[in-house]
């Protein structure tokens, strides 16, 4: 056993110890939301003595090329019984051209496309697969607008696990079709991504399996703060001073600010970078809200863009934890339209040899606004995350 933690609410102080976690999740009721206060999410919280990770730096360099050489602060007690392909542990990229043409000196892309399944949810399959098999589950609902679906679907596969996947319209086939081959049972809602969650919670409810929920799910927020670890150690344990993405559910970015702060909290960053929030014009109510002052987030009820990995309406808490970050940090939020993410796709790929998503690309562009705002100055370190690969060529030529 390398490692203990519990759940804790920031709100009202509420603590589920680890020894229980196996009864809540075997009941398929382990939404992450604090019961004592109904308000907040409770959050891993590990044993962060100084003498605990003495050396830890020295150690890392002889440990494996993946994301569990952080396993100190991930919720699994062996790291022999994680259920891993090798994710984590991608490049960090230097784009010299690109960072030339809009005036950024030091801008690097964190290429995720290299993870297994080629995108930066093969991060959360493996640590929620994990703890999941861990505590005994065997059948896992979710929600998804591909990525997710696909990566739950490989990793259950090799855990032994059923996945049964919601899809909202707009999902590419291809998508759909690759989640079906890994074993997941499909299901197709004939509406938005926030009514397939819908209708994903309804079916894990009346069945009592277990709902995989995102960042309500603290498993996706631990597994996405090992970004975080891997950025600040590729860039010699230095935080960059600008981490980027796009943004739709808003656990990414709320789980690498939370891997920035546990460095910087063991003394091994000295500061936390500022969040770039890029969301699609079509549906933005992150960015919007932000822009608004406003204290919680006003959904949008009708999301209008054809990129379907970016259309949750109502990102519900992670706007209230993403927007503390901004008010302490710094940081700021950009839109971009589907037109300039399909032109940003091909000029990526003409100009850097990069091809990616258009969620992918919705995060470039977002970046060149900052930079031209001046939200960005020329000598910050940024780092983008890329965070996959598009599959389907054929739907980025048919595209407007």
């Amino acid at each position: 056993m390398w490692n203990r933690f519990d759940l804790w609410c920031e709100s009202c102080g509420y603590v589920l110890p680890e020894d229980k976690l196996a009864a809540v999740s075997s009941m398929g009721t382990m939404s992450g939301v604090c019961p004592s206060c109904d308000r907040a999410l409770l959050n891993a919280r590990y044993d962060m003595r100084a003498d605990r990770f003495l050396h830890w730096q020295e150690k890392l360099k002889n440990r494996e090329g993946n994301l569990w050489r952080y396993r100190e602060l991930l919720p699994l007690p062996q790291a022999k019984r994680a259920v891993s392909f090798g994710e984590g542990w991608t490049p960090l990229i230097r784009l010299e051209r690109f960072g030339g043409a809009i005036g950024l000196e030091n801008l690097y892309y964190k290429d995720e496309r290299q993870n297994p399944t080629a995108t930066f949810k093969d991060r959360q399959a493996t640590v929620a697969i994990s703890f999941l098999k861990e505590q005994g589950i065997k059948e896992i609902v979710l929600a998804s607008t591909g990525n997710v679906a696909i990566a739950y679907s490989a990793y259950a596969a090799r855990a032994g696990m059923q996945v049964y996947a919601f899809f909202p319209d707009g999902v590419a086939e291809a998508k759909i079709r690759e989640a079906s081959l890994y074993g997941a049972k499909v299901m197709a809602v004939a509406g938005s991504y926030d009514e397939a969650k819908a209708a994903a919670a309804q079916f894990a409810s009346d069945r009592c399996l277990f709902l995989d929920q995102g960042i309500k799910t603290f498993a996706g927020v631990e597994s996405m703060k090992t970004m975080g670890f891997e950025i600040a150690e590729q860039l010699g344990w230095s935080s960059p001073d600008w981490y980027i993405q796009g943004v739709s559910g808003g656990m990414g970015p709320v789980g690498v600010a939370k891997g920035f702060l546990e460095l910087k909290t063991l003394g091994f960053v000295d500061k936390i970078p500022a969040l770039g929030l890029i969301q699609s014009a079509g549906c933005a109510p992150i960015a919007q809200s932000f822009q608004r002052g406003e204290t919680t987030v006003s959904p949008v009820n009708s999301p209008e863009t054809a990129i379907a990995t970016l259309a949750t309406g109502n990102p519900g808490i992670a706007y209230t934890l993403l927007k503390q970050h901004l008010d302490t940090f710094g940081g700021g939020c950009a839109t971009v339209t589907d037109e300039e993410a399909w032109a940003m796709v091909q000029k990526l790929a003409t100009t850097e040899g990069l091809l990616v998503e258009p969620a992918t690309a919705v995060t470039f562009a977002g970046t060149v606004k900052l930079a031209q705002q001046g939200r960005i100055q020329p000598q910050e370190t940024v780092v983008i995350n890329c965070s996959g690969r598009e599959k389907d060529v054929a739907s980025i030529v048919l595209s407007p």
